[in-house]
């Protein structure tokens, strides 16, 4: 009896360490499968999109949002081209456009149960964006209110978007697109029997380009923003398809609530929220300014497919599929019915304390719960977690009859083979990111994204499985098991991402529900497989490990793909950070999460070395094919690289009570506008007759003598140049008149001046000889909160181009007032009178290969020291 015990437990060790492997010709076969179930699932479940309802689909089935009507008016909308503001198309065209469409639907509306009013804002004002002084002067909106008869309340909903563009741009996408949306919304709820509870304000802004300044406008001075509760903003930042929710609240979770039980087509996220809130997103939207000046709560939407058009003249209406209309449209009425009807919108902060955790799947469904309850999802998942690997390594010591302290002891082992792997991983991505800025070949994945798999993917998953294939290679005659290994060491790397999501927790990062769901289903399939003791078998417990790995692939591929949709194209508006870091970076995140439980088994099979060893090669081609014309990163039309040109006459005047002319001269300013500013140098200025001007000092001359349109451009001033060239024509140069100096003290003096000028204008001011701004006609944000000079004014006009008239005080330490007070620059931009572009500015523009494309005017530089 004795023999036939010892003879079934040899028959079982002899079993359980069975080191055989799987051909490596099934290899290839493996990881096709999960390419395949990226692209045929993943991609495509992400460009899902309804079919477009038509004008007949109404009669059949009334009450529903009809595309093919916005589509018609966003046609005819974005005929009227560029929308910029103080131009005849953005305040004359465009409004009667908007007045018009609106007096139709009025007309069709059922008056007896709505109250519909109209309304054109014309507002001035300033307030401080970022470090600028925001000044505007007579821009309009359109409003619209929407009241039912029988409303017992005041309060109201808002939903707001922008009529105008960038100079250049008929903005069919950015955001004519959200415009007709608006309208046919309007039109759907006011036409059909639609029971609201609070009335509904639509907000056409005409001046969010600007930046944000009809927004400011409107909640700041317009007599119905009093009563709105909360905000529906709707952007863009590329052209049509899924519109994201990248912000909600700030806290009022049960806006989310009513969003993920009515939205009809989810793109939401908590990682997307989080990473715009932290300034990852080089932009922003209406929503900052209803959330910092009118205090109330929201949603933020924007649609992201096809960045590269954004803010470019690529924006046009042919280039927005179909399809995009009807899903917008389907979500937007949906919500807008929702909220109008929450009893939640009577008093917002009764119910404003908390946040929420929320994501789509694949845009399948949309999964939201509190903070609190994802804070104890995730302790549970954590514990659970280092339960069930204790408990595994438990049963593994029972079924091998190793010493415990042995198998903890090759669990140690693998725990620091598993982190030298993914700090090897990492260690590549990053040297490779470095390594790409550092020789000027950056962003050659940007019109190529397949670059980034065997930039960044493949060196992280070659890091991650040769660590360990080496090892497992070098232990054949002893140790553990190779499917105990392999398992141990998946085992490691979840404890890892536990910590992570631990850390993550003590934060109060709502993001580490992405850790959270990864080491979830990898813990499931460990059950499984403990449960149908198929652990012990060779081959048969990667059949649960596999099928558990399905969801969480798609679900992180997803999240990448989705990254790459939104945050490649915004590479080439960014030339402060390197962006191969972030890419680099973003994707090694991910290779963490839907890799390292797969990336493993890849030592299951024979040559593991040379199977893994090919990802390193890839990443080896790929490196040098970025050094290929085959990678370069711009393509015309479809992802053209930006620059911005401004025909400029320059006047620099002496420091004297006569303020004679120091200086002058002509030419055309460059910026470019991403990480590879030097890719013209060859075209513009070798074997032609352009040359660059030589740089002026920037301690001597505000913003180092360049005519800054906005507060972006001053990021960029490093890499921006002046080219030599004849004048532009002067009849809109800017004034600057002296109205009063005075003194109400020795140590105190006090200017008014008055600058007139073109409908966009920048000013800057800067302190001299030791004196200090202590006050001025405009906001006193920038004194209390200690900007450092020189002080951004940004004046742009629409209607009325009366002159600026401001005054500023400055005080000195002593009495002494010799020499001067302040240096004053000031920067005037014709963004929208073609007319004035003459034929050698024509002809320079024309240098400019198609690959790139150029926003450009007219504009000056003039600066004096008083």
């Amino acid at each position: 009896m004795r023999e036939l015990k010892m003879k079934s437990k040899y028959e079982n060790m002899k079993i359980i360490y069975n080191r055989s492997k799987i051909g490596w010709y099934w290899a290839p076969l493996f990881v096709s499968f999960w390419f395949l179930l990226f692209y045929l699932v993943v991609v495509s479940s992400f460009h899902r999109m309804p079919r477009l309802k038509t004008q007949l689909d109404e009669l059949q089935q009334p009450g529903q949002f009809i595309g093919e009507r916005a589509e018609n008016t966003l046609l005819r909308l974005s005929k009227i081209g560029p929308k910029v503001v103080g131009s005849a198309a953005n305040e004359q065209v465009a409004v009667q456009f908007l007045l018009s469409e609106i007096t139709d639907i009025i007309d069709g509306a059922r008056t007896d149960l709505y109250s519909i009013e109209k309304d054109v804002q014309i507002a001035s004002g300033n307030y401080l964006l970022w470090s600028m002084v925001n000044v505007y002067q007579s821009v309009q909106n359109v409003v619209v209110k929407l009241s039912p008869r029988n409303a017992s309340s005041e309060a109201a909903l808002l939903i707001n978007t922008h009529f105008d563009s960038v100079p250049g741009s008929s903005g069919a996408g950015d955001a004519g697109m959200m415009c007709v949306i608006m309208l046919e919304v309007l039109r759907v709820i006011t036409k059909y029997e639609t029971p609201l509870t609070y009335s509904v304000v639509f907000l056409f802004n005409g001046a969010e380009e600007n930046p944000l300044q009809g927004s400011h406008a409107f909640i700041t001075q317009h007599p119905w923003a009093q009563n709105v509760k909360a905000v529906m903003n709707l952007d863009s930042a590329g052209s049509g398809g899924r519109e994201i929710l990248f912000q909600s609240g700030p806290d009022n979770p049960w806006l989310m609530k009513y969003y993920g039980k009515n939205i009809v087509h989810p793109f939401a996220s908590t990682i997307g929220e989080e990473l715009f809130q932290n300034g990852f997103v080089p932009s922003e939207t209406d929503y900052r300014v209803f959330r910092d000046y009118g205090e109330i709560p929201g949603l933020d939407m924007a649609q992201v497919l096809n960045g590269y058009v954004y803010h470019t003249k690529y924006d046009r209406f042919n280039l927005i599929p179909r399809r995009t209309y009807q899903l917008t449209g389907d979500n937007i009425l949906a919500l807008v019915k929702a909220l109008a009807n929450a009893e939640e919108l009577e008093n917002p902060s009764k119910y404003a304390e908390g946040h929420m955790i929320f994501f789509d799947v694949l845009g399948w469904f949309f999964v939201y719960y509190p903070e609190s309850t994802g804070e104890i999802i995730n302790i549970c998942v954590c514990v659970v977690v280092c339960l069930t690997i204790v408990g595994y390594i438990w049963i593994m010591s029972s079924s091998t009859g190793m010493f415990r302290r042995r198998i903890w002891a090759k669990f140690g082992i693998l725990t620091a083979l598993q982190v030298a792997g993914v700090g090897l991983g990492i260690g590549l991505v990053l040297s490779i990111a470095l390594f790409l800025d550092a020789v000027n070949l950056p962003m050659s994945w940007f019109s190529q994204n397949w670059m980034l798999f065997g930039l960044y993917f493949c060196p992280m998953i070659f890091g991650m499985g040769i660590v360990p294939a080496i090892y497992f290679s070098r232990t054949k005659e002893h140790g553990l098991p190779l499917g105990y290994g392999i398992q141990l060491l998946m085992h490691s790397h979840c404890l890892i991402l536990t910590v992570v999501t631990v850390v993550m927790i003590s934060y109060s990062i709502r993001s580490a529900f992405v850790i959270m769901l990864c080491i979830a289903f990898y813990t499931l399939s460990v059950l499984l497989n403990v449960i149908t003791r198929a652990h012990k078998t060779n081959f048969l417990w990667l059949i649960p490990h596999c099928l558990c790995q399905v969801l969480p692939f798609m679900f992180y591929t997803y999240c990448c793909y989705a990254f790459y949709v939104v945050f490649v194209p915004m590479q080439g508006r960014e030339c402060n950070t390197n962006p191969e870091i972030l890419m680099g970076f973003f994707t090694a995140l991910m290779v963490l999460l839907f890799a390292p439980f797969l990336v493993p088994l890849l030592c299951l099979f024979r040559k593991s070395k040379t199977i893994i060893s090919m990802f390193g090669v890839c990443t080896i081609l790929f490196i040098i094919l970025a050094a290929t014309p085959i990678a370069f990163p711009y393509a015309e039309k479809t992802a053209p690289q930006r620059f911005f040109a401004v025909h400029t006459a320059r006047t620099f005047h002496n420091a004297d009570r006569a303020s004679t002319v120091n200086h002058t001269d002509s030419g055309y300013f460059v910026v470019p506008v991403d990480r590879r500013p030097h890719t013209l140098d060859d075209i513009l200025f070798e074997n032609t007759n352009y040359s660059k001007a030589a740089t002026i000092d920037c301690d001597s001359e505000i913003m180092c003598g360049y005519p800054i349109y906005s507060s972006r451009w001053l990021n960029a001033v490093d890499n921006s140049y002046f080219v030599t060239g004849p004048e532009p024509n002067k009849d809109y140069l800017p004034t600057l008149s002296i109205i009063d100096k005075s003194s109400s003290n020795a140590q105190s003096i006090k200017f008014t001046l008055e600058i007139a000028g073109p409908d966009h204008t920048s000013i800057f001011i800067q302190p001299v000889n030791g004196t200090r701004l202590v006050d001025w006609t405009f906001t006193k944000e920038p004194l209390e909160q200690n900007v450092k000079p020189p002080y951004y004014v940004y004046w742009s006009y629409a209607l009325d181009p009366t002159p600026l008239q401001f005054s500023m005080e400055f005080e000195h330490d002593s009495d002494d007032w010799t020499g001067s007070s302040f240096r004053i620059a000031i920067m005037g931009h014709r963004t929208h009178h073609d007319m004035y572009i003459d034929e050698e500015f024509r002809e320079f523009l024309a240098t400019f290969p198609p690959w790139a494309h150029v926003s450009s005017w007219i504009g000056s530089y003039n600066s004096w020291e008083l």
